[in-house]
Parts: structure tokens; C-alpha cells; sequence
């Protein structure tokens, strides 16, 4: 009798610590909208260049095609396959040759590669960034090499630029 209970504790203690190891492993998936052009094959090459950490916030799992969440809770959201900024008077900056286009709104900066097809959003939250010690410009510096996996066809015009156009006589 004894050597029948034996296996059986060795079987439901095996049970139970595969149990545990299984729901510890398992982080919360983040739920993400895809972008209406995610399906891209250009999102591809950008997508496996994504890097595992932004700072210390790790790369996490999300649930749809060509999107990345870093952070738990998530601190920066990107989506690749988002409608293509136009000619914009919103600020733009260059980092690491890597232009994006920068519109506030509610508090959450969305951040826009300009002059690639596809673009590619990201979405953060400077009250969480700080929280997490991420700067706004770690963010773009760490993803500015995966960004340049697509081909940039244009770049932004500041008003520097525009000084030095030829008039008209």
C-alpha cells in the first residue's frame, strides 16, 4: 500500500509544480488593433529587428499581426501598416535618420514614421514612460534600426528648408 501512495503524491506533486511553471511562464498577452495595412510584407523585416527591451521595459507578446507592446503594464505600443502621413505642419523629428511626425493628443503622443510605406506608429504615454525611467528619445533611438528596415522615399521639410528655396521673378 505504501509504494501505490509513493507515485501517486510523485505524480500529483509533478502535476502541480508543471501547473505552476505553466502559469508563471504565461504573461499576459496585450491586446493590440492591427493597423489597416498590417498584413504588409515590408512590416515583416521591421518586425523580427524589434528589439527584447526599451530601456527595462521587455518586449511582450501581443495578439495581432505587425504589433509590439514593451512593458507591463504596457508603456510603448507600435503598429506597423498605419495610413501614411502626408504633407503636416505637426512637428517632425529626425533621429537616427528616421523621421517621425508627433501629434499629442489627450496626453498620449503618437509618434509616426514619415516618408516610408508602411508607416509605423507608436503609441506612449510620457506619464508612464517616466514612471518606468524611459525617455522619449530612448524610445526612438531604440527603434530607429528596426524602422529603417522599411525604405524611406521622403523626409520632413522644416522651416530651415524652406529658407533656401529659389523665388519666382
Amino acid at each position: 500500500m505504501h509504494r501505490k501512495t509513493l507515485p501517486r503524491t510523485a505524480v500529483a506533486f509533478s502535476l502541480a509544480a508543471a501547473s505552476v511553471l505553466a502559469v508563471s511562464a504565461c504573461a499576459p498577452i496585450v491586446d493590440v488593433t492591427p493597423a489597416t495595412d498590417a498584413a504588409n510584407p515590408a512590416c515583416a523585416p521591421m518586425m523580427v529587428a524589434l528589439p527584447d527591451k526599451i530601456g527595462d521595459a521587455a518586449l511582450r507578446k501581443t495578439n495581432s499581426q505587425a504589433t509590439a507592446a514593451w512593458g507591463d503594464p504596457s508603456q510603448i505600443i507600435l503598429r506597423c501598416g498605419v495610413n501614411v502621413p502626408g504633407p503636416t505642419t505637426d512637428r517632425c523629428v529626425s533621429v537616427n535618420d528616421i523621421d517621425w511626425v508627433i501629434k499629442e493628443d489627450d496626453g498620449v503622443y503618437t509618434l509616426t514614421t514619415f516618408g516610408r510605406e508602411p508607416a509605423t506608429e507608436i503609441l506612449v504615454d510620457p506619464v508612464k514612460l517616466e514612471a518606468a525611467n524611459i525617455s522619449s528619445a530612448t524610445v526612438l533611438t531604440e527603434l530607429a534600426a528596426a524602422a529603417g528596415k522599411i525604405k524611406a522615399t521622403r523626409h520632413c521639410v522644416g522651416q530651415e528648408d524652406l529658407q533656401n528655396l529659389p523665388t519666382t521673378k
